[in-house]
């Protein structure tokens, strides 16, 4: 991977992404931040070397370039997925490459369901802690030391200090801002009722199919990050209706005004 980094950052920073100071992940439905960036440079992701391909269609798979509140950000508008294929490594190769570009900070965004039914959709979820269920790891195979540990502690992978800007600034905007436990599972299929009832037992409020491999990489690294999701359906097991990826972006769209605000307040605090 070593060699690969290297060279991913090296035609990267001949496009002129240096400075960088924050990272932002932009979920499903949630591209519309980039409108809000002053953009310098933007590269499709099939121009850069050793990048997967995002083979969803809401991930418009492009790099992003600017200024965002007069400080310099690298935005991924689109993100990959362990169930497009790809290895968790690869899932999580473009963290390892924000963080060698010199990032300080990563926001990272998702759509998930609510299970938690005091949740209602439409509303975003700051997510305090995480639930890994995915079948494999990014961390998996011989660690780099100059990355990080190889038994990396977890006790507090979302950033505190983000967290509490994030609060604060939801609280002096008046936006609603649920605070919970995400779980990640392989999808792409939605779940089944048993399936909801056994994650809300075992503690998650909000379930997605992302965030946590970037995460986990981002805390390996020494990178920190915080997480929203916008709640993009509700899934009470008792009452529960199928829902299309059309009402699940219509719903992200209309949400994603609420998070720009409290993404653009964090950008502005943050410390770098």
């Amino acid at each position: 991977m070593i060699k690969e980094l290297n060279e991913t950052l090296s035609f990267l920073k001949e496009k002129g992404f240096i400075n960088a100071e924050i990272g932002i992940v932009l979920g499903t439905g949630l591209g519309g931040m980039v409108k809000e960036i002053d953009i310098e440079k933007t590269i499709n992701y099939d121009e850069i070397p050793h990048f997967p391909l995002s083979t969803v269609e809401s991930h418009s798979g492009k790099l992003i370039y600017g200024k965002l509140e007069n400080k310099y950000v690298i935005a991924m508008q689109g993100r990959f997925h362990y169930y497009e294929g790809y290895s968790l490594q690869e899932v999580t190769f473009p963290i390892r490459i924000m963080k060698l570009l010199g990032i300080k900070f990563l926001l990272l965004s998702n759509a998930a369901g609510a299970m938690n039914l005091e949740f209602k959709k439409g509303s975003l979820m700051l997510i305090s802690d995480h639930i890994n269920l995915l079948p494999a790891n990014p961390l998996i195979g011989i660690n780099n030391s100059d990355f990080g540990s190889r038994f990396p502690d977890m006790s507090k992978v979302y950033s505190p200090t983000i967290n509490n800007i994030i609060e604060s600034a939801a609280n002096n905007l008046n936006i609603k801002l649920h605070k919970g436990i995400y779980v990640v599972v392989a999808g792409p299929n939605l779940e089944t009722p048993a399936e909801y009832r056994f994650l809300r037992t075992i503690g998650a409020d909000v379930v997605g199919m992302s965030t946590v491999p970037e995460v986990i990489v981002a805390n390996h690294m020494s990178l920190p990050c915080a997480a929203i999701s916008v709640l993009t359906d509700e899934c009470d097991p008792d009452n529960l209706k199928a829902v299309e990826l059309s009402e699940i972006l219509e719903v992200a769209a209309k949400a994603e005004v609420q998070l720009i605000k409290l993404f653009k307040t964090v950008i502005k605090e943050l410390k770098c």
